[in-house]
């Protein structure tokens, strides 16, 4: 009787299509010390098993990951797994005081997750301080076996990330700005895969060269994981089809430059030349800017090279060498336009499902403001004047870091004091995108937006213009949300909302808020736990551009929190 209903129990699971079964990938990466040289200068930084930037994590729709990160550096370490969904397993996600405790020299940490509905370019990162100027790498998600692509198999599949190098130590320059209450300093060159390519001093050997065969197709999974610059990027006298934004397929388009913040991945097909072109071509990037702050006003470039025909006569590196036409550095008109075309693909297979009817609605400013001197110190300033500090704020509520853990904290039933489950639904009205108020200050605590599980929220997040309109590339962690609306100036919740599109929005997990005007998202609250949210561009993080949402269980034993793991760090 047992043998037979093993057999019946091992048919069925055949009788069950493949994909629905992932496996289970384990990693192990060593968080260490490692001395590298870029522009002629060495530095010793924290690297993830010795490379710079990390190795690549593969993995495919359905898969367990069990990734070990082992922390043998001086500095606490996390890491997040940006744009995974963690459902029900929010104590994978990562950042540090918000999910877990980080984890201490010495000590290491297992992040268990499953990948349920994903399949695409996203990438992992250091979540604690700006360590993830050093720490970080790609994370490749494949579809389910026998599932293809919705465009066509490309020949070959190339990640490029771009990043931000720094001669000086960035976790010595964010304590610096802390202290004086001014910008941080900026960086010395962009990278492609850690190599700052030939137009930066002491380079040429440090180039990414991406070497292709004429007549094939290349799938570029493109990440900026640059902590404080929006770029642009253009591939001289080629254009590329997108495909994919955020690890979500899109309507194809193609065009010859595209715009991407941190935070952001977005894989294009690149189509080669249908015979060999004698020539080589420049990949360049270079920031899009809107801010009044100073910036790394630099380009990074790349060669894509054919590969050549036995019979050529001319050596590759006297080939003559194209180079693109980027946008201008505060090009918003092409910014706008590119952001416009992003539609997600709405197909059968791949359906939009964006929540048509809306629990609860929230307006946020997102923007810059000021917090006092310390005046115990006697000190002086460097921010706006010589007696504020440079801050950064949601709804004019500047997130003070907890030291304990908030989804620990939560989760035990120990939240007093920890944080406070209040944050407010709609700030203070002013003329959010005209002259600014006078009073610039930001008020300051860890508050949380609390939601029940299965609720369909609509937000509005609103650059202001306090100490200059920015564009702010927003991060929601545990989500994927639908951006329904962009526009300009200030947000016009009687008229904007009549042209929200609800029928292919693009889907993400971080967006462009525009310079001076505003972003309207929606989402389903489906997953229980606490969630980041904030900028981005990590200077204003440390300003305080940053909230939490705290979700709460469903009654359904599916819709709980998973108990934490024996091993999570302690604070």
């Amino acid at each position: 009787m047992a043998s037979w209903l093993l057999f019946a129990v091992f048919s069925c699971l055949l009788l069950l299509p493949e994909p629905a079964f992932g496996i289970t990938r384990h990693y192990t990466l060593d968080i260490k010390m490692h001395n590298v040289t870029r522009l002629c200068h060495t530095k010793s930084l924290v690297s993830v098993n010795g490379k710079f930037p990390g190795p690549k994590i593969i993995a495919r729709e359905g898969d367990q990951l069990l990734i070990k990160v082992v922390n043998n550096v001086p500095n606490n370490i996390s890491l997040h797994w940006h744009g995974i969904r963690q459902l029900r397993s929010g104590w994978a996600d990562g950042p540090a005081y918000i999910t877990q405790c980080p984890i201490q020299t010495g000590q290491s940490y297992v992040y268990n997750y499953t990948i349920v509905g994903q399949r695409g370019t996203l990438w992992y990162h250091a979540h604690i301080s700006w360590l993830r100027a050093t720490v970080y790498g790609p994370l490749i998600i494949l579809p389910k076996h026998g599932v293809p692509y919705p465009f066509p198999k490309p020949h070959k599949e190339v990640p490029m990330v771009f990043g931000e190098w720094f001669n000086a130590d960035t976790e010595a320059i964010i304590r610096q700005a802390t202290l004086t209450g001014g910008g941080p300093n900026v960086s010395d060159a962009y990278t492609i895969n850690g190599l700052p390519g030939p137009l930066y001093n002491c380079s040429a050997k440090d180039t990414f060269r991406l070497r292709v065969k004429p007549g094939k197709t290349y799938l570029l999974r493109i990440i900026n994981a640059a902590l404080n610059d929006e770029l642009f990027f253009s591939i001289a006298n080629h254009t590329v089809t997108v495909v994919e934004a955020d690890a979500i397929y899109v309507k194809p388009f193609e065009t010859d430059t595209i715009l991407i913040a941190p935070g952001q991945t977005t894989n294009v097909l690149l189509k080669t030349k249908p015979s060999y072109p004698s020539a080589s071509f420049f990949m360049k990037a270079r920031p899009y800017v809107t801010g009044q702050g100073t910036f790394d006003n630099s380009t990074v470039a790349g060669i894509l090279e054919y590969e050549q025909p036995k019979h050529a006569k001319t050596s590759i590196k006297n080939l003559q060498l194209f180079t693109p036409v980027l946008p201008a550095l505060n090009d918003t008109n092409y910014a706008t336009k590119f952001s416009n075309k992003l539609r997600s693909l709405n197909s059968k297979k791949f359906p939009a499902n964006v929540p048509q009817k809306v629990d609860r609605k929230f307006f946020f400013t997102v923007g810059l403001g000021t917090n006092p001197c310390n005046h115990k110190n006697n000190q002086t300033c460097q921010g706006p004047t010589n007696t504020t500090m440079f801050a950064a704020s949601i709804s004019n509520i500047s997130f003070t870091m907890p030291t304990k853990a908030l989804l620990q904290s939560h989760y035990s039933g120990l939240s007093n004091g920890v944080y406070s489950p209040n944050f407010p639904w709609n700030p203070t009205p002013f003329n959010y995108t005209g002259t600014p108020p006078n009073n610039t200050m930001v008020s300051t605590g860890t508050n949380l937006m609390v939601l029940r599980y299965n609720t369909s929220v609509e937000l509005v997040m609103q650059d202001t213009s306090i100490l200059g309109a920015e564009s702010h590339p927003l991060h929601l962690h545990g989500f994927n949300f639908f951006v329904v609306g962009q526009g300009f100036g200030n947000f016009d919740p009687k008229k904007d909302p009549k042209n929200f599109n609800l029928v292919d929005p693009i889907e993400r997990n971080t967006v462009g808020v525009p310079s001076g005007g505003w972003a309207a998202i929606r989402f389903l609250a489906d997953n229980p736990g606490v969630w980041f949210m904030h900028c981005h561009l990590e200077v204003h993080t440390s300003w305080g551009l940053r909230m939490a949402w705290l979700v709460l269980d469903g009654d359904k034993p599916d819709q709980k929190l998973l108990p934490p793991p024996a091993d999570l760090p302690k604070c």
